[in-house]
């Protein structure tokens, strides 16, 4: 089986020049954690999801950089967590976006979509064919489709 055989093609995605607050909105609507972010051509520039806004709004704590000359102390987080939440909307997604993303191309076997997902630990990866976006899949469509006439 391959990836355009699984791939769900209806994408949610988000351009290199939307707000935070878009990827946000879509996300609620759409009940998903992640999607990738695209350019006028509809080529992958980056994945954006859940986990980055976590990233970002937790807490950062001071970091101590001992080196053999000299302690540094780079400052954790001053401003309250409201205000890094406020602040968070208005950014662009390519600031908090992953630039290095994992992908397939649509004739990829769904045996090595299955090892991409499990040895990168990502619960989706993005399908290009010519570079372009065409569908995404997610763990759950993988053991659907490996499983369905065994059970």
């Amino acid at each position: 089986m391959k990836a355009h055989e699984i791939m769900i093609r209806q994408v949610y995605k988000v351009k290199e020049y939307d707000t935070v607050r878009t990827f946000i909105e879509k996300c609620l609507e759409h009940r998903i954690s992640g999607m990738p972010v695209i350019n006028d051509r509809n080529e992958i520039v980056a994945y954006i999801s859940d986990g980055d806004i976590m990233r970002y709004i937790g807490k950062h704590d001071d970091l101590i950089v001992d080196s053999f000359f000299q302690i540094n102390v780079i400052k954790g987080d001053e401003d309250e967590f409201e205000e890094r939440t406020r602040r968070l909307l208005n950014l662009n997604v390519m600031s908090i976006a992953r630039k290095k993303v994992i992908t397939v191309p649509w004739d990829e076997d769904i045996e090595r979509i299955a090892a991409v997902l499990g040895k990168k630990q990502i619960k989706k990866v993005p399908v290009e064919r010519n570079n372009v976006l065409v569908g995404i899949i997610s763990r759950g469509d993988v053991i659907r489709h490996s499983f369905k006439a065994l059970l």
